[in-house]
């Protein structure tokens, strides 16, 4: 048997040649490990072939000598002495002194080779246990382990893409475990297409007289030796395929190679089907997150036609002085449109100040909108300068302006036209340069005709209304709102929701229906609630409060076409589950488990249905 001997910590050893390809180098994964400074991880190979052991460096950068002259590829004889770095190795073609143990190596090899297997696919899965691997660095350690597993001298993994004829090399990786340099001109088209086609690994012990190959033009050019190739799939679906090869030696791969080939495939494959699942819901977060940004106008989250136009009025408004009242229904946001307007205004830099006029006790509130002097009243102990010259250069947003007291009104209208106020007390009155935005969730109209409020002040307030829709009459807004809350609260409160998927069928369904009278404040209070007592996995109707809902109504005992109801029945179904995916069309299919065509062939036929 050929054999190695060299020289280590001062005792000689043997190593005996039993492999048609042997790896010599420092990394702990070589045949032949020479633990010296000077030699390389890969540093050469020993190829034996029928009548010859041919030595090749694995770079250019590992050279090695034999009679003190420097060599990259030599034919090896008997007694040849190869020094590779420090080390001289001497090459033995007979066994002149055979030893009782010198079969050992060659009776175990199927042992080694699969305990070595083993081990590169046990660090392998090691390494898919620690998040903070990449997926490009994920797969090129899969590649070089594969390639030391096998010997061979190149590796790849390869993706399949539209039709059976294209391909893409994601990785590419050689002995050295660095990236191969033009990797797509190292492939045989032939080889990879049988793969594609069949679905099935292929071990090719010497591709350039293979019967399957003969004709083949890229075995032809690249002179293939042994090749193998693995398939990458998934239930059924083919992701790409494992090609590894060898241009110089015959017959290098067996049947059990092929065999651990096959389990780091399944690996890789699920490797890369995770990370498609993980493009895709990046992508449809992304999508929602732009989604969420196109209805956003500040701190208001909307989309509906209503909302549009109410935020078209704001831009046009918000860069004059002029006097805006907001009306809407309790907890509609008519504080956060206020501060919108002073927010994109010329004074965004200056005070915004509000004062709620239904909170202050009647015979308080003058003094707490115009300020008073030191002794003015019992417990004036101070001077104050009141809510108006607080705001002073900037803004301030009268909420409930309805609430106000009637002699109060007169004040104000003084204030509002003469922009000086006179503090209580005090006979003398101060300019004050501030801007007015109302708010009331009364009909100042109906106020107005029955002497509550003044007609005048109501003029004056009313230059520029913008009137704000119920929650109950801006469609999908409910659920955009929710899923802004939820993520909001989700935060607040240390838990780990994602609120693109944490509402149930039930709990989305009772949303949309339910009138909400408390408008946008109370969706809020029922998310809190439910986001904290909530149990299961996903927020329902329950959590929400909300599994009876108010004003539901009986179907209509109507009998229809058995097709028709299935028709129906599924086109509200589809929709329900979209509103929930927020509209993501790939999410939806994937959930029902149909092709994406058949949702979009949905879509089409809602937009051409009447009404």
């Amino acid at each position: 048997m050929p054999y190695f001997q060299y020289s280590h910590d001062g005792q000689v050893q043997r190593y005996p040649i039993v492999r048609n390809l042997t790896t010599i180098g420092s990394a702990p994964e070589s045949d032949l490990r020479l633990e010296n400074a000077d030699v390389a991880a890969s540093h050469c190979t020993l190829i034996h072939e029928p009548g010859r052991y041919r030595l090749e460096s694995t770079q250019r950068s590992t050279p090695f000598f034999v009679r003190g002259k420097k060599m990259r590829a030599y034919d090896v004889k008997h007694g040849d002495t190869i020094a590779v770095g420090d080390m001289e190795l001497v090459f033995s073609a007979v066994d002149a002194a055979p030893q009782p143990t010198q079969e050992k190596p060659d009776d175990n090899r199927g042992v080694d080779v699969a305990r070595e297997a083993m081990g590169q696919l046990l660090q392998f899965s090691e390494l898919l246990l620690k998040p903070e691997n990449a997926l490009d660095a994920i797969l090129s350690e899969l590649i070089d382990s594969v390639v030391s597993m096998t010997r061979a001298n190149k590796g790849f993994l390869v993706l399949a893409t539209a039709g059976e004829d294209n391909y893409e090399v994601r990785v590419a990786r050689n002995l050295e475990r660095q990236p191969v340099d033009s990797p797509s001109e190292l492939l045989s088209d032939n080889i990879i297409r049988e793969v594609i086609t069949t679905n099935k690994a292929q071990i090719i012990s010497d591709a350039f007289v293979d019967e399957r190959y003969q004709n083949s033009l890229s075995v032809i050019n690249l002179k293939l030796s042994s090749v193998m190739c693995v398939p990458l799939m998934v239930r059924g679906e083919l992701l790409g395929l494992i090609y590894v090869g060898n241009d110089s030696v015959r017959n290098l791969f067996r049947p059990d190679q092929l065999e651990t080939l096959k389990i780091f495939a399944s690996q890789a494959a699920l490797i890369l089907k995770n990370a498609q699942v993980l493009g895709e819901l990046r992508q449809e977060s992304e999508q929602l997150a732009q989604k969420l940004e196109d209805v956003k106008f500040g701190q208001i989250i909307g989309g509906c036609p209503q909302m549009i136009e109410v935020y078209n009025r704001v831009e046009k408004v918000a860069s004059t002085d002029i006097t805006v009242l907001i009306s809407g229904e309790t907890g509609t946001g008519k504080e956060l449109i206020a501060k919108e307007i002073h927010n994109r205004s010329p004074r965004a830099d200056q005070p915004f100040i509000t004062v709620n006029c239904g909170a202050i006790p009647e015979n308080l509130i003058e003094s707490e909108l115009f300020g008073h002097i030191k002794g003015a009243f019992t417990g004036a102990i101070a001077n104050q300068a009141g809510k108006f010259l607080s705001a002073a250069g900037g803004t301030i947003f009268l909420d409930e302006i309805g609430e106000l007291p009637l002699q109060l009104q007169v004040k104000l209208l003084r204030v509002l036209q003469e922009k000086q106020v006179q503090r209580v007390g005090e006979s003398k009155t101060t300019p004050v340069d501030v801007r007015v935005v109302a708010a009331t969730n009364r009909d100042l109209t109906e106020e107005v005709k029955g002497g509550r409020f003044r007609e005048d002040l109501f003029f004056r307030l009313n230059v520029i209304g913008v009137a704000l829709p119920p929650l109950r009459a801006r469609g999908d807004d409910v659920l955009l709102i929710a899923r802004y809350l939820l993520g909001r609260y989700g935060t607040q409160y240390g838990k780990d929701v994602d609120p693109n998927s944490a509402f149930s069928p039930s709990a989305v369904r009772s949303m949309m229906k339910f009138s909400w009278p408390g408008n946008i404040r109370q969706l809020e209070n029922h998310l809190k609630k439910a986001l904290v007592l909530a149990d299961g996995p996903q927020i329902t109707a329950k959590d929400l409060d909300l599994d009876v809902l108010e004003g539901a109504s009986a179907e209509e005992d109507v009998t229809l076409p058995l097709a028709e109801a299935r028709e129906n029945w599924q086109r509200e179904y589809i929709n329900r589950v979209l509103a929930l995916n927020g509209g993501n069309r790939t999410k939806t299919a994937r959930d029902l488990g149909v092709d994406p065509r058949t949702i979009f062939r949905h879509l089409e036929k809602s937009e051409k249905r009447p009404g």
